[in-house]
């Protein structure tokens, strides 16, 4: 397999909806052992590097069930799926029974060709792992109580909601120090050496079905946030921080592959000291989403060597959909920044055709829905953009000839191409004196200023590109 490029393509593909879809479009059952060879060639068209294949593990029976009694969960899939049925849902796929591929989706035969597959067309393989929790089926609950947050009956009768009893153990459940516990996991010891010793081996068999990780909430198992998380557990951290530990271990068995964080909190540095690849850039997401073309400027001001780590989205299964998050053309200039700038630009099924509802990863299909033809106009432009250059040149941030407009520069060995944009309501007035805003390549809600020569205006959300040699 190739290196990545210095700008990778990242796909998400919720696996239980995509096979689900494939299986009522074919008339026949289809697991990821028969997946139709167009289907694969579609995503190499796209010109993806990395396919993300979302919730492949087999999902937890229990978890399942709790989620059924929640009836915030289940108000949320009548909402999207109008005809939904409690068959609907399949469980959670970050309530890992076992790290198993599920037999619905394939099992490991399935996985495996899927991987093939994605390497014969020069893809490669993500899959999940989710490092601070598991189900509370799992078998570790009941054969290795000691690799998790324990409580005792004055927790449980003081907290039920943070608490669950399994078997003869009190364990605490899943939780984000910012938000109340997850009903349906149960908390795994970040600190335990034991645990860690387990997490090592699992993460060496997963290694063998795949080329990389996207790792569920990694700063959750930062010694410092672990410990602040359960500081009256009386945790005592190790020296060692738990990916310091873990990484380079499983790296020892599979030197290549990809570790990629789900991160936020400013913990970014930290997990890529630490060992990891990439980390998501949620800042960006925010900032862009706030209209802040300030914040932008200071994100894109960075130095490339941390942006080039970072994973840069306007959608993903965790987000609103691009077009809900990011109305009006908001949208179209979120994903021209997220993909023209430095760093993976990740990229999740159903934005590439406009789709406006966000399906909980609960449920096992999803109701059909009118696309959007502007939308896959302007993302069939926007990925044959990046396809021709990949943006292996230098970046450069261009100081702004007004408040409200962000811009940036890539130069190539004989080329350059130069974006400028505006990520506000307002409109921005220039001069071509100030910036060269003639004959641009690629140009929307950005036009000529009435009369005047050589007067311009960005319109909200506007923005262009413009190719010099």
């Amino acid at each position: 397999m190739k290196p990545l490029p210095p700008k990778p393509l990242l796909y998400e593909i919720n696996t239980a909806i995509w096979l689900e879809e494939l299986s009522h479009k074919t008339g026949k059952k289809i697991t990821l052992s028969t997946i139709p060879e167009e289907e694969w060639d579609r995503l190499r068209n796209f010109g993806f590097h990395m396919v993300w294949l979302m919730g492949v593990w087999k999902r937890s029976p229990m978890g399942t069930q709790i989620a059924l009694q929640n009836t915030a969960l289940t108000k949320e899939f009548q909402q999207v799926l109008p005809d939904y049925t409690p068959s609907d849902v399949i469980g959670s796929p970050y309530c890992v029974q076992a790290y198993q591929v599920d037999e619905r989706f394939g099992g490991k035969e399935g996985i495996l060709k899927a991987r093939n597959a994605l390497h014969a067309r020069g893809m490669k393989l993500i899959l999940d792992f989710v490092p601070n929790h598991i189900a509370p089926d799992h078998t570790w609950t009941e054969h290795h109580p000691e690799y998790f947050v324990q409580g005792t009956e004055n927790h449980l009768r003081k907290f039920p909601d943070a608490y669950i009893r399994i078997g003869k153990h009190i364990f605490a459940r899943g939780k984000d120090p910012n938000f109340p516990a997850w009903q349906d996991v149960v908390q795994l010891n970040a600190c335990h050496p034991s645990l860690r010793k387990a997490m090592i081996e699992t993460l060496v068999e997963i290694g063998n079905l795949c080329d990389g990780l996207r790792v569920d909430m990694a700063m959750l198992m930062l010694n410092s946030i672990f410990q602040h998380t359960w500081r009256t557990h009386g945790i005592i951290p190790p020296e060692k921080d738990f990916w310091e530990e873990v990484i380079p271990a499983v790296k020892k068995e599979h030197p290549h592959l990809f570790f990629m964080a789900e991160a936020y909190w400013d913990t970014e540095p930290v997990l890529l000291e630490q060992g990891f690849d990439a980390c998501y850039d949620k800042r960006l997401y925010d900032y862009l989403r706030g209209r802040s073309p300030k914040l932008i400027r200071q994100q894109l001001s960075r130095s490339s060597d941390f942006q080039n780590h970072l994973v840069r989205f306007i959608e993903n299964h965790d987000e609103k959909r691009a077009i809900t998050a990011f109305p009006y053309n908001q949208w179209k200039l979120a994903a021209l920044v997220t993909a023209n700038t430095p760093g993976t630009f990740m990229l999740h099924e159903g934005q590439l055709e406009g789709r406006s509802a966000r399906i909980p990863v609960f449920l096992g299909r999803r109701s059909e829905e009118n696309t959007s033809q502007e939308v896959a106009d302007f993302y069939t432009r926007l990925l044959a953009l990046l396809e021709r250059t990949e943006f292996s040149g230098t970046f450069q941030l261009l100081p702004s000839p007004h408040p409200v407009l962000c811009g940036w520069r890539w130069q190539f060995q004989n080329q350059s191409l130069v974006f400028w944009c505006n990520p506000t309501r307002r409109v921005a007035y220039l001069k071509d004196d100030m910036v060269p805003l003639y004959n641009p390549l690629w140009a929307e809600g950005f036009v000529p200023q009435g009369n005047k020569r050589g007067h311009y205006a960005f319109q909200p959300f506007g923005f262009a590109v413009w190719e010099m040699s």
